[in-house]
């Protein structure tokens, strides 16, 4: 039901953060919700059992009457219980949620409280900035639904109820969003309790579920810090454990459950279809890197939840994430060794399936070999730009850093587009500094040859490790393109060395691959870089004790 409109006077905000063993990070996070004006009414601070400084920095916002700390005696285990203390202590006609090492952006409170009180709605969405620290770099969470420079087209408009886009399952967070008190409190709306973690998808499906007028806007709202080197990793950081990823599989199915429940059945599919597109090659990808052990016991759990899965679900996924669905299921074993990576590079952010190129008794192009003959179906409809292309490269760093490279035919499909050139694209990943070189591809006897050259001085930074992933872009005859993460490789263990640049200038280099062979170019100069590259390798050394 459409509910009257908030009075400017009374439209307010409750702010509820969280914070447990955080007192380093929830100063700023507060002020973050303070710093937003009259909007915010309230800013209540739950300490989930805080044994550090925590209560120390809530007592250094004794004078600011906007301040309503709330501590827990015994730790919940979780995010769920004390966001649900908030809401229950909550007074204002809006809740936001904020946790203890992340901030808002100025002016956003203002900008979702006028959308919320002119269009009457019951939850607003924002614009939720990812940025990964310390390097700083930032992207935007669900850019395919936000960010408007990437095509996104919902911003702007006003929905009751999500199902005739249904792509809205895609956002699972909670922080991005301003909600109607009253819509929660109708809908007796939570967050799983306890020791539950990936709450927000939950939380989010019961949202979604209970069809609230929504408006969706591109506002930036909030930032949400991405602390890769953290001593206590967040919970969405915690990929190599296998609990991790038990408990998302658990939030998921507990996701559909929601949607089934009150009758949203394409929800529930287009649930599963993200789990396939989004949560699978997000560990997929990774487990190369985990121990034997962990690679079995994932393979099973992963089974076990894939079993259940709609046909409709399947069907609605990508072609490469339909061939891993396929794979999964048709090998009772993990894979190992080249097929193992194989899987994990498929599962990448750019798939590609790299040789060797397998077939069916009849010649059909199958993902693995007999026995279990996993069909590529629908390999001939894929566009240039959807093709999961290999693409090899071999790197060598002097004055000038020549990167060779060879492109892989895949069961005709490159050759028949015939392929005239490609531009490599250099990308710095700390601070998403680009660089690009072109060449023309020559055929070769594996597919076709290029090699293309930047000045090594393009690619330092002073007084700090430089790390450069690679991307090729494939331009064919007809106009069309194709993009591909250069790999590494088969047999590829990684180089390191010295090497002397320009005006005798000397040079620490690195040429590494990634967990699924991605090439990465790692330079440094001078004697700061040099501790740089020494200390990351304590880090990695301590973090394998």
């Amino acid at each position: 039901m459409i509910q009257p409109p908030e009075s400017p006077d009374t439209a307010r905000v409750s702010v509820v953060v969280i914070a447990y063993n955080d007192a380093e990070h929830l100063g700023d996070a507060i002020r973050s919700a303070l710093a937003q004006g009259e909007g915010v009414g309230e800013v209540l601070v739950v300490d989930d059992a805080s044994e550090d400084a925590t209560p120390d920095v809530l007592a250094g916002f004794a004078d600011e009457p906007r301040v309503r700390p709330l501590r827990r005696e015994v730790n919940s285990g979780g995010c769920g219980t004390p966001r649900n203390d908030g809401i229950a202590a909550a007074v204002h006609p809006y809740v936001l949620f904020l946790d203890s090492d992340d901030v808002l952006i100025p002016g956003a409170v203002d900008a979702l409280l006028a959308v919320a009180t002119a269009e009457r709605a019951d939850v607003v969405t924002g614009i939720c900035v990812r940025r990964e620290l310390p390097g700083g770099r930032e992207t935007v969470w669900a850019a395919p639904l936000y960010d408007v420079s990437r095509g996104a087209t919902l911003p702007g408009t006003v929905l009751d109820g999500i199902d005739e886009h249904p792509e809205l399952v895609l956002d699972t967070l909670s922080v991005n969003k301003l909600y109607r008190r009253a819509f929660l409190n109708g809908h007796a709306i939570r967050f799983p309790e306890g020791a539950f973690h990936y709450e927000d998808f939950v939380f989010g499906a019961r949202v979604q579920a209970a069809a609230p007028r929504l408006a969706v806007t591109d506002v930036p709202l909030y930032v949400w810090h991405v602390r890769r080197q953290a001593a206590n990793l967040s919970i969405s950081l915690r990929q190599a454990s296998l609990a991790n990823w038990e408990h998302r599989v658990a939030a998921h199915r507990a996701v559909v459950e929601v949607f089934l429940k009150a009758g949203h059945p394409a929800l529930a599919t287009a649930a599963q279809t993200k789990f396939l597109d989004y949560d699978l090659p997000m560990y997929l990808r990774e487990l190369p890197r985990r121990t034997a052990a962990y690679r079995a016991d994932w393979w099973t759990v992963t089974r076990d939840h894939l079993a259940g899965f709609d046909a409709a679900a399947v069907a609605a996924a990508p072609a490469p994430n339909r061939w891993l669905y396929a794979g999964l299921m048709a090998l009772t074993a993990v894979p190992e060794g080249r097929e193992l990576t194989r899987f994990a590079e498929l599962a990448a952010g750019r798939p590609r399936l790299a040789p060797p190129y397998p077939r069916a008794e009849d010649g059909a192009p199958v993902l693995a070999a007999a026995p279990a003959d996993v069909p590529l179906d629908g390999l001939a409809e894929l566009t240039p730009a959807e093709l999961p292309v290999a693409v090899d490269g071999a790197a060598s760093v002097g004055g000038a850093t020549r990167v060779t490279l060879t492109v892989h035919e895949l069961y005709g499909r490159v050759g028949a587009r015939h392929p005239v050139s490609v531009r490599v694209g250099f990308t710095e990943r700390a601070s998403a500094t680009k660089l690009s070189a072109e060449a023309p591809l020559l055929p070769a006897d594996e597919g076709w040859t290029a090699t293309v050259r930047v000045p090594t001085t393009k690619l330092l930074r002073s007084g700090r490790l430089a790390s450069w992933s690679l991307l090729a872009e494939l331009r064919y005859a007809d106009g069309s393109t194709g993009c591909a993460e250069i790999r590494a490789p088969d047999g590829f263990a990684g180089r390191r060395g010295v090497v002397l640049g320009r005006l005798g200038r000397v040079l620490l280099v690195q040429v590494v691959a990634t967990a699924r062979r991605g090439l990465v170019l790692r330079l440094t100069g001078g004697a700061a870089g040099a501790r740089q590259v020494v200390s990351g390798r304590i880090r990695r050394l301590l973090a394998r004790r």
